[in-house]
């Protein structure tokens, strides 16, 4: 079978899917306090995913990241991990992991390790409780933390996700740096993205270039660039003093579009073939429109056929640029 190839000859690898808009929290970055959410009949059902995901890795897709919203709180998913497994078990994919908040890992991360998930992505932008409550509006720190020890006792493999929001977590760089070394957890910083209708002042007053806070770091630590990549956007260095494995996702002060291998479906089956672009595909209808796969495929490469060279994010003309109306939660984080 032909694999997805787009346009610009990048072979399509690394599909992310958003199993729910649905969170337990309400980060101030990510969402509205008072979202709006969807409809039940609206969402793709576990079955529907499964038939997708399937879809998507026979055309050539070896990683396979769920999000959401917070994976964890839709219902029965671990049906879906379970069932979506048997790929890795044949071989066909390579790597099946999620990103979470960490608020649900204590009660099911044994559950995923038996799923053969290896290592999970941790949302966590700061190690002070009020301020964690603060941002997340309804998260609670020592649940989070309790999940982390409950990944790290399962086997998984912990990367911690950082927002940088200037004002808010930059006293805090070096106590996050130490405790990911104490705990032996990769660490990966982000950039906050122009996502939602979340006010214009707002996003600009949370952007904080990495590049500055690369240069805070290299006063203090000899970093070094590792050519590693592990199918995402983010470049990595190695903090020579600790050994340490630092991730910068830089979407805004380095467009990172050159070599990308990935495409999202949001929880309704929606197929964005860029994060920082409005175009997007249905696969919804043909999904439902009949019992095989065959108009999926077609609606899938289709759509890969439009994947664009790149987005354009961009916050140095003291305005958004690039901004994009839909949540965060919507596409999946």
């Amino acid at each position: 079978m032909t694999p997805l190839i787009d346009p610009f000859a990048r072979p399509i690898s690394y599909l992310r899917v958003s199993v729910t808009d649905r969170c337990d929290f309400r980060c101030t970055y990510c969402m509205a306090e008072h979202m709006q959410f969807l409809p039940k009949k609206d969402l793709l059902t576990l079955e529907e995913l499964d038939r997708l995901c399937s879809t998507f890795i026979r055309l050539g897709v070896q990683k396979l990241r769920i999000t959401g919203g917070e994976p964890l709180v839709r219902r029965d998913i671990m049906t879906f991990f379970r069932t979506i497994s048997r790929h890795l078990d044949s071989g066909a994919l390579k790597e099946l992991t999620l990103t979470t908040n960490g608020s649900q890992l204590a009660k099911y991360a044994g559950d995923l390790a038996a799923c053969g998930i290896r290592r999970v992505n941790v949302s966590l932008d700061t190690l002070d409780p009020a301020k964690f409550a603060d941002i997340t509006r309804w998260g609670r720190l020592p649940q989070v933390l309790e999940g982390i020890e409950a990944a790290k006792a399962a086997g998984l493999r912990v990367k911690i996700n950082t927002v940088a929001l200037k004002g808010f977590n930059e006293a805090e760089l070096f106590d996050l740096l130490d405790w990911c070394a104490k705990e032996d957890h990769d660490l990966t910083f982000i950039e906050v993205m122009p996502m939602g209708e979340m006010g214009e002042e707002l996003r600009l007053d949370q952007y904080w270039p990495l590049k500055d806070l690369r240069a805070r770091l290299a006063e203090r630590f000899t970093l070094s660039d590792l050519t590693e990549r592990t199918g995402g956007p983010a470049r990595y260095v190695r903090i020579e003093e600790t050994g340490q494995k630092v991730g910068f996702i830089t979407p805004l002060t380095h467009n990172f579009c050159e070599s990308c291998n990935r495409v999202r479906v949001t929880c309704t089956g929606e197929l964005f073939m860029c994060l920082g672009q409005e175009d997007m595909a249905d696969l919804r209808a043909p999904l439902r429109a009949a019992p095989d796969d065959a108009l999926l495929e077609h609606a899938i490469r289709a759509a890969i056929a439009r994947k664009p060279k790149g987005h354009d994010f961009d916050y140095s003309r003291q305005k958004v640029a690039g901004q994009v109306s839909r949540h965060m939660s919507h596409t999946g984080g």
